[in-house]
């Protein structure tokens, strides 16, 4: 009888560890790679400067905890100047690194699940004429975003909401630095691993 009950105990030890090791599994691997699109839509006074664009870009995140991320982003929307004539195509690039704090997931054990986002970050923004001999300006820059992951299965689909501040000196080299404002909106797709 006793070596019966003895079985038991460990059997019932051993289940509950493992119960344990499976509830706080870290995930396979800690970096996350996306390519999202989307578009930069120019606000306040920047709406007078340059085009509304489509945007692409590269985030590279790496998840310390299950909570937290960094994510690295580059961009590059493609636009116009509007405020020069004829309109010349510019290319805005954006690179910046942020912190991100991620709510745990809703509906987990479901056939979905949802876990939203928020962070913020700072680098820099570059506009560079592509035809026009005028030399790129380069400014700082910082956002806040929020946003929300949607998972099904392995598929995961990422979208994201950027509001950007940035210097913004005149392209034409002539006039004052000022604060530009935008915001982007990108979504991505990404397929993880079981």
């Amino acid at each position: 009888m006793k070596i019966r009950s003895a079985i038991i105990a460990a059997a019932i030890t051993a289940t509950s560890n493992l119960s344990a090791q499976v509830a706080v599994a870290e995930p396979k691997s800690h970096w996350e790679l996306l390519i999202p699109s989307g578009t930069m839509v120019p606000t306040g006074t920047q709406r007078d400067a340059i085009k509304r664009g489509n945007i692409s870009a590269v985030q590279l995140t790496f998840v310390g905890r299950p909570s937290f991320g960094f994510t690295s982003t580059f961009g590059w929307a493609r636009s116009r100047d509007i405020a020069t004539a004829g309109n010349p195509k510019l290319d805005v690039f954006t690179y910046d690194i942020g912190a991100e704090v991620r709510a745990p997931r809703w509906l987990d054990g479901k056939g979905m699940t949802f876990s939203p986002f928020a962070g913020a970050g700072a680098g820099g923004r570059s506009y560079n004429y592509r035809k026009l001999d005028v030399d790129a300006t380069h400014n700082l820059g910082a956002y806040a975003t929020v946003g929300g992951e949607l998972g099904v299965r392995r598929a995961r689909v990422r979208l994201e909401v950027r509001d950007y501040a940035t210097g913004f000196k005149p392209l034409t080299g002539q006039g004052t630095t000022r604060t530009g404002n935008d915001v982007v909106v990108m979504a991505g797709l990404r397929i993880v691993s079981r």
